[in-house]
Protein backbone atom coordinates (compact mmCIF):
# COMPACT_ATOMS: atom_id res chain seq x y z
CA UNK A 1 0.00 0.00 0.00
CA UNK A 2 1.40 3.52 -1.00
CA UNK A 3 0.30 6.61 1.11
CA UNK A 4 0.66 10.19 0.11
CA UNK A 5 0.40 13.08 2.87
CA UNK A 6 -1.88 15.59 2.21
CA UNK A 7 -1.64 19.44 1.99
CA UNK A 8 -4.39 19.18 4.75
CA UNK A 9 -2.10 18.40 8.18
CA UNK A 10 -2.71 15.04 9.70
CA UNK A 11 -4.95 14.04 5.91
CA UNK A 12 -3.70 11.14 4.08
CA UNK A 13 -4.77 8.95 0.99
CA UNK A 14 -3.25 5.31 0.40
CA UNK A 15 -3.20 3.29 -2.64
CA UNK A 16 -3.63 -0.30 -2.09
CA UNK A 17 -2.28 -3.29 -4.14
CA UNK A 18 -5.28 -4.83 -6.55
CA UNK A 19 -4.98 -8.46 -6.97
CA UNK A 20 -7.23 -9.31 -10.32
CA UNK A 21 -7.83 -13.09 -11.38
CA UNK A 22 -10.19 -14.92 -14.05
CA UNK A 23 -13.40 -14.20 -10.87
CA UNK A 24 -12.58 -10.72 -10.62
CA UNK A 25 -10.72 -8.42 -8.01
CA UNK A 26 -9.39 -8.48 -4.54
CA UNK A 27 -7.99 -5.17 -2.73
CA UNK A 28 -7.79 -4.35 0.85
CA UNK A 29 -8.56 -0.44 0.73
CA UNK A 30 -7.26 -0.31 4.76
CA UNK A 31 -4.18 -2.33 5.92
CA UNK A 32 -3.48 -1.44 9.41
CA UNK A 33 0.64 -1.75 9.53
CA UNK A 34 0.54 0.67 6.38
CA UNK A 35 -1.71 3.46 7.86
CA UNK A 36 -0.16 3.23 11.11
CA UNK A 37 3.56 3.78 9.61
CA UNK A 38 2.49 6.99 7.92
CA UNK A 39 -0.65 8.26 10.63
CA UNK A 40 1.78 7.10 13.81
CA UNK A 41 -1.52 5.30 15.12
CA UNK A 42 -3.58 2.28 14.26
CA UNK A 43 -7.05 3.51 13.08
CA UNK A 44 -9.32 5.01 15.89
CA UNK A 45 -11.82 2.34 16.60
CA UNK A 46 -14.75 2.22 14.47
CA UNK A 47 -18.30 3.45 15.87
CA UNK A 48 -19.85 3.46 12.71
CA UNK A 49 -19.84 2.46 9.19
CA UNK A 50 -22.08 3.98 6.24
CA UNK A 51 -22.20 4.14 2.89
CA UNK A 52 -23.97 6.56 0.65
CA UNK A 53 -24.48 6.37 -3.20
CA UNK A 54 -25.17 9.23 -5.77
CA UNK A 55 -25.90 9.73 -8.78
CA UNK A 56 -23.39 12.11 -11.30
CA UNK A 57 -23.46 15.74 -10.57
CA UNK A 58 -24.07 15.19 -6.36
CA UNK A 59 -22.29 17.14 -3.70
CA UNK A 60 -22.04 15.94 -0.29
CA UNK A 61 -20.38 18.41 1.83
CA UNK A 62 -18.28 20.63 3.05
CA UNK A 63 -19.22 18.41 6.15
CA UNK A 64 -17.48 18.31 9.57
CA UNK A 65 -18.45 17.35 13.17
CA UNK A 66 -18.40 19.58 16.12
CA UNK A 67 -15.28 19.47 18.44
CA UNK A 68 -16.00 17.47 20.93
CA UNK A 69 -17.42 15.37 20.35
CA UNK A 70 -15.22 15.48 16.90
CA UNK A 71 -14.73 12.88 14.02
CA UNK A 72 -12.51 11.36 11.93
CA UNK A 73 -13.15 9.91 9.15
CA UNK A 74 -11.93 6.67 6.61
CA UNK A 75 -13.42 6.81 3.46
CA UNK A 76 -13.08 4.83 -0.12
CA UNK A 77 -15.23 4.70 -3.68
CA UNK A 78 -15.89 0.69 -4.17
CA UNK A 79 -17.77 1.92 -7.10
CA UNK A 80 -18.38 4.91 -9.29
CA UNK A 81 -16.21 8.08 -9.46
CA UNK A 82 -15.63 11.29 -7.11
CA UNK A 83 -13.73 14.19 -6.90
CA UNK A 84 -12.63 13.78 -2.65
CA UNK A 85 -12.07 17.32 -1.10
CA UNK A 86 -10.81 17.47 2.45
CA UNK A 87 -10.67 21.41 3.84
CA UNK A 88 -9.09 22.12 6.89
CA UNK A 89 -11.28 23.74 9.14
CA UNK A 90 -9.44 23.86 12.57
CA UNK A 91 -9.10 27.23 14.28
CA UNK A 92 -5.28 27.94 14.50
CA UNK A 93 -3.96 24.89 12.30
CA UNK A 94 -1.05 25.64 10.30
CA UNK A 95 -2.86 24.68 7.14
CA UNK A 96 -6.21 26.16 8.48
CA UNK A 97 -8.34 26.73 4.98
CA UNK A 98 -6.03 25.23 3.01
CA UNK A 99 -7.43 22.18 1.18
CA UNK A 100 -6.49 19.13 -1.07
CA UNK A 101 -8.53 16.94 -3.24
CA UNK A 102 -8.30 12.77 -4.89
CA UNK A 103 -9.88 11.04 -7.40
CA UNK A 104 -11.72 8.13 -5.81
CA UNK A 105 -13.06 5.45 -8.06
CA UNK A 106 -12.94 1.71 -8.39
CA UNK A 107 -10.01 1.35 -10.21
CA UNK A 108 -7.66 2.86 -8.37
CA UNK A 109 -8.83 1.89 -4.99
CA UNK A 110 -7.66 4.98 -3.03
CA UNK A 111 -8.56 5.72 0.21
CA UNK A 112 -8.59 8.72 3.10
CA UNK A 113 -7.89 9.81 5.93
CA UNK A 114 -9.70 12.83 7.47
CA UNK A 115 -8.36 13.56 10.76
CA UNK A 116 -10.78 14.95 13.53
CA UNK A 117 -12.17 18.78 12.90
CA UNK A 118 -11.57 18.97 8.99
CA UNK A 119 -14.45 19.14 6.52
CA UNK A 120 -14.96 16.31 3.87
CA UNK A 121 -16.71 16.61 0.52
CA UNK A 122 -17.09 15.12 -2.58
CA UNK A 123 -18.47 15.14 -6.06
CA UNK A 124 -19.84 12.52 -7.82
CA UNK A 125 -18.51 11.94 -11.11
CA UNK A 126 -21.14 8.77 -12.55
CA UNK A 127 -23.81 7.84 -11.34
CA UNK A 128 -24.28 5.03 -8.75
CA UNK A 129 -21.29 6.02 -7.22
CA UNK A 130 -21.41 4.66 -3.60
CA UNK A 131 -18.58 6.16 -1.10
CA UNK A 132 -17.88 3.84 2.01
CA UNK A 133 -17.24 5.29 5.47
CA UNK A 134 -15.85 3.65 8.94
CA UNK A 135 -16.39 6.88 11.53
CA UNK A 136 -14.88 6.71 14.95
CA UNK A 137 -18.03 8.13 16.34
CA UNK A 138 -21.78 7.69 15.30
CA UNK A 139 -23.52 9.96 13.44
CA UNK A 140 -25.72 12.63 15.25
CA UNK A 141 -27.42 15.27 13.37
CA UNK A 142 -26.82 17.64 16.25
CA UNK A 143 -23.41 17.53 16.14
CA UNK A 144 -22.94 17.94 12.18
CA UNK A 145 -21.90 20.71 10.83
CA UNK A 146 -21.68 22.57 7.07
CA UNK A 147 -19.21 25.38 5.15
CA UNK A 148 -20.29 26.26 1.84
CA UNK A 149 -18.97 23.76 -0.78
CA UNK A 150 -19.55 26.76 -3.37
CA UNK A 151 -17.86 29.53 -1.75
CA UNK A 152 -15.59 30.76 -4.26
CA UNK A 153 -13.11 32.31 -2.09
CA UNK A 154 -11.87 28.70 -1.32
CA UNK A 155 -11.15 27.88 -4.82
CA UNK A 156 -11.56 24.06 -5.01
CA UNK A 157 -11.67 22.38 -8.42
CA UNK A 158 -15.06 21.60 -8.91
CA UNK A 159 -15.78 20.00 -12.34
CA UNK A 160 -16.45 22.03 -15.17
CA UNK A 161 -19.75 22.71 -16.67
CA UNK A 162 -22.22 20.65 -13.92
CA UNK A 163 -24.97 21.56 -11.90
CA UNK A 164 -24.27 20.39 -8.35
CA UNK A 165 -27.05 18.50 -6.89
CA UNK A 166 -27.01 19.50 -3.20
CA UNK A 167 -29.17 19.53 0.20
CA UNK A 168 -30.85 22.38 1.23
CA UNK A 169 -28.52 22.35 4.30
CA UNK A 170 -25.70 22.50 2.11
CA UNK A 171 -27.07 24.98 0.25
CA UNK A 172 -27.44 26.80 3.24
CA UNK A 173 -24.15 26.75 4.72
CA UNK A 174 -22.19 29.60 6.29
CA UNK A 175 -18.97 30.66 4.06
CA UNK A 176 -15.30 29.44 5.81
CA UNK A 177 -15.38 33.24 6.84
CA UNK A 178 -19.27 33.59 8.23
CA UNK A 179 -18.13 30.15 10.03
CA UNK A 180 -14.87 31.34 11.72
CA UNK A 181 -17.13 35.15 12.48
CA UNK A 182 -19.54 33.08 14.29
CA UNK A 183 -16.85 30.43 16.41
CA UNK A 184 -18.36 27.55 14.52
CA UNK A 185 -14.81 26.32 13.88
CA UNK A 186 -13.49 23.71 15.83
CA UNK A 187 -9.98 24.52 17.53
CA UNK A 188 -6.80 22.60 16.62
CA UNK A 189 -5.67 22.10 19.81
CA UNK A 190 -8.89 20.55 20.77
CA UNK A 191 -8.58 18.46 17.15
CA UNK A 192 -5.26 17.15 18.19
CA UNK A 193 -5.94 16.46 21.86
CA UNK A 194 -8.85 14.07 20.47
CA UNK A 195 -6.43 12.43 17.97
CA UNK A 196 -3.32 12.24 20.27
CA UNK A 197 -6.52 9.59 22.42
CA UNK A 198 -6.32 7.25 19.25
CA UNK A 199 -2.45 6.58 19.38
CA UNK A 200 -2.95 5.92 23.25
CA UNK A 201 -5.27 3.50 22.48
CA UNK A 202 -3.38 1.95 19.75
CA UNK A 203 -0.48 1.74 21.87
CA UNK A 204 -2.60 0.10 24.12
CA UNK A 205 -3.44 -2.51 21.90
CA UNK A 206 -7.15 -1.15 21.83
CA UNK A 207 -7.34 0.70 18.38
Amino acid sequence: MRAERLAVEGAFAFAPAAYPDGRGVFVSPYQESAFEEEVGHPLFPVAQASHSVSRKGVVRGLHYTATPPGCAKYVHCPRGRVLDIVLDTRAGSPTFGRWDSVVLDSSDHRAVYFPVGVAHMFVALEDETVMSYLLSREYAARNELAVAPLDPSLGLPLPRGFEPVMSARDRAAPTLKEAMAAGALPSYDVCAALEERFRRAGSAGIG
